[in-house]
């Protein structure tokens, strides 16, 4: 097994209702390690930039809202196969079909509000680290 790094963020509707805690929480029991982290604000800009790929979609306009309405929580995580095991513990998408147990089967509150963000392959866990993190900031 390998000891990667994949990103991970706490979005808005999860702040407000300050889960920050309850959600970093699972992440560490199901055994990642936060290396960073930080509570940031989104500007357009930046949530434009941040989701790009998927800027040709029709949530797009409705997503960028959404990520600019609070503070979010970006982090990176660590751990065994840790884009694999973030992407379990979120649970699907839409927490209607998320297991149980899972932070959006948990916390969620609609497919549009579903808590957290994660990284689905190596490359863009690169890429979603880089976005918000410089090398420095990554202490492990």
């Amino acid at each position: 097994m390998a000891i990667e790094r994949t990103f991970s963020m706490i979005k808005p509707d999860a702040t407000k209702r300050n889960l920050t805690g309850a959600i970093t929480k699972i992440l560490e029991d199901a055994g990642l390690r936060v290396v960073a982290s930080k509570r940031v604000w989104m500007s357009k800009r930046e949530a434009e930039g941040f989701y790009a790929v998927h800027k040709d979609r029709a949530f797009f306009g409705e997503l960028v809202e959404t990520m600019t309405s609070g503070p979010t929580i970006v982090q990176v995580l660590e751990g065994e196969n840790a884009i694999l095991k973030n992407r379990e513990v979120m649970g699907a998408t839409n927490p209607a079909n998320a297991d149980e147990g899972t932070i959006r089967k948990t916390h969620a509150l609609s497919i549009g509000e579903n808590s957290v963000h994660g990284s689905d392959a190596p490359e863009t866990a690169a890429q979603e680290i880089k976005y918000w993190f410089s090398d420095t900031e990554i202490v492990g």
